[in-house]
């Protein structure tokens, strides 16, 4: 409830009271938009991600990057595999930006809700934007201590959220029962002959009560697919049962005020205090979720090498889920008090929300037709295409939110899509200019070296990319400089494409006193390489890594040479013991 469902959970706070101050409160314009939204969490969410995603997983991991990698086994090496990884990259990004902007329209449209309270009418719009960005500030600087510290608080408090949506739509649906006839797709079509173009704009506002349904597919891996599938029937139920709630209220009070909100006070005075609390705690679970999500993502990122090494801290001592990113974590707080001050309302910031979402999903269905048009279950592509079709609708309705705001959506993705560019481009071109040495050819100077017997005592242990190819530090180190000791290990770190495994070996015999350590380890997977190693009876007296000193003209790779400068190396990501350490430096030129 609180870590897949916080952020759709939370759309009915600002859905209908966006949507209805674009639309006329009419009762046909009712029916006709309630309509759109049942249907939109039954297409987008329900369909596409509910039962078409779902079921398209690896060892349980669901998300953008585990659909690429579904692909790289289907495809042959060429164009396909390079769309593929443009989409993937696109997808990440956007999922990125999204990251920022759901705490920041979560919390404010939360906070918002105290100027209903009696006394606080007059309460002026820059105390809210203050009162949200410490709450903010307070979630972010608790980031460290890890979310399964507070995480049993969250489906509770979750669960009391969603029956009080429930019930409150329960409660107002009693005096126009006949709102529930908008299951009827007929008032979706009918709302669209009546207004023409003006209702294709709308569609851009009904995507908000979608925002949040990539969750489920992104968090399967956490929590399991029938988890998830069993608490989204509940939770699709309480969501449907308040939006048609809010419907009858505005039939008979107007559009004056926060709907969900004006809703709940005139039905339970009393409660609307508690209630009011509720809500701000629901929307900083459904932040929590979504930072959860980005550190996940980026964590992804970095051990499938489409991003920078970051410093990654583990919180918790039992869940490998559980990690924090100081960097990620200061930036996100940062870009998401900005975002605020920037709307300064939940309604300016609605404008720019969508746009991220539904270019997510719409890469989402692009990528299922190509894997299910690939399998045995072919019968689902023209279901699949369907959904794609309808998800592309929605994304053109929300270009005409770029003017408004929707561009802060671009900006926002386009920062880790240009790094992630930079990055995977840099990594290939560095590797080309430090031009390594094949282990046929090192073999026989070393075999040389070693044969003259003055071999420092001990084990020396040298990081490479792969253990049958020799950096230019190691040929530096051992050919050029005669560091060798009795015993000297490769030992290499692959990433496979399973999210999870781990698998060790040590090859021995490569040449007279060389031997060979590959660990290879699902992308998702978290391990201790000093254990490993102890466990291969390797007890390294010195580790040496490569640093590469990049000299360039090119603006691209001076850009690509302080990303590596500004962020841990590969011996710092692996909290390897720092007396061992010994950096051997290589001018590059790229």
């Amino acid at each position: 409830m609180g870590l897949v469902f916080g952020d759709i959970g939370t759309s009915p706070i600002y859905t209908l009271t966006v949507i209805f101050a674009l639309t006329k409160p009419t009762s046909d314009n009712v029916m006709g938009i309630l309509s759109m939204i049942f249907w939109t969490m039954t297409i987008l969410v329900t369909a596409e991600y509910a039962w078409l995603a779902m079921n398209l997983g690896r060892k349980g991991e669901g998300g953008t990057i585990v659909l690429k990698e579904i692909l790289a086994r289907m495809l042959k090496p060429g164009r396909k595999i390079a769309f593929v990884g443009f989409l993937s990259y696109l997808g990440v990004s956007l999922l990125l930006g999204d990251g920022v902007i759901t705490p920041a329209i979560s919390i404010l449209s939360a906070v918002e809700g105290m100027v209903l309270i009696p006394g606080l009418e007059g309460l002026q719009q820059g105390t809210l934007i203050l009162i949200a960005a410490l709450i903010a500030i307070v979630l972010f600087v608790f980031q460290f201590k890890g979310t399964d510290k507070v995480a049993g608080a969250f489906g509770p408090i979750m669960l009391i959220w969603f029956v009080s949506l429930t019930i409150s739509g329960l409660v107002a649906l009693t005096a126009h029962p006949d709102l529930v006839k908008a299951v009827n797709p007929w008032y979706a079509a009918k709302f669209f002959i009546d207004n023409g173009v003006a209702a294709f704009f709308v569609l851009s506002e009904v995507i908000l009560c979608a925002t949040g349904g990539e969750a489920l597919y992104a968090d399967m891996g956490h929590l399991g697919r029938k988890p998830i599938m069993r608490a989204w029937k509940f939770a699709f139920w309480a969501l449907a049962i308040n939006y048609f709630g809010q419907g009858a209220y505005v039939l008979d009070h107007g559009t004056g005020k926060n709907l969900l909100f004006g809703m709940i006070q005139q039905e339970a005075h009393m409660l609307y205090i508690p209630f009011l609390i509720l809500t701000i705690m629901a929307t900083i679970i459904a932040s929590q979720a979504m930072i959860s999500g980005v550190f996940s993502v980026i964590y992804q990122g970095i051990t499938t090498r489409i991003m920078p090494l970051l410093k990654v801290d583990y919180t918790s001592t039992h869940l490998k889920s559980q990690i924090y990113i100081g960097s990620v974590n200061w930036t996100l707080l940062a870009a998401v008090i900005f975002i605020m001050l920037i709307f300064r309302k939940s309604e300016n910031l609605a404008a720019a929300y969508g746009l991220a979402v539904t270019g997510t999903m719409t890469i989402t269905g692009i990528m299922m037709i190509m894997i299910y048009s690939r399998t045995r279950k072919k019968w689902k592509v023209p279901f699949v295409i369907l959904v794609t079709l309808v998800d592309v609708v929605f994304f053109i309705a929300c270009l005409n939110k770029i003017p408004h705001g929707g561009y802060w959506s671009i900006i926002l993705a386009s920062i880790p899509f240009a790094t992630i560019l930079i990055w995977t481009f840099g990594q290939r071109a560095l590797y080309r200019a430090l031009r390594p040495l094949d282990m046929d050819t090192f073999g026989l100077a070393y075999e040389q070296i070693y044969a003259k017997d003055k071999n420092i005592p001990g084990t020396g242990l040298f990081f490479v990319k792969e253990w049958n190819v020799v950096p230019p530090y190691v040929v530096h180190c051992i050919i050029r400089s005669n560091i060798i000791y009795e015993r000297n290990v490769f030992i290499s770190i692959i990433r496979t494409d399973e999210p999870f495994g781990l698998k060790s070996k040590l090859i021995t015999g490569i040449a007279t006193g060389l031997d060979a350590f590959e660990i290879r380890a699902g992308y998702m997977e978290m391990f201790d390489v000093e254990q490993l190693l102890s466990e291969s009876a390797i007890n390294e007296k010195v580790i040496f890594y490569g640093i590469e000193d990049i000299t360039t003209d090119n603006p691209i790779w001076r850009f690509f040479a302080t990303i590596k400068r500004q962020t841990p190396n590969f011996v710092q990501f692996n909290r390897l013991p720092a007396t061992k350490l010994q950096g051997v430096v290589t001018r590059v030129e790229m």
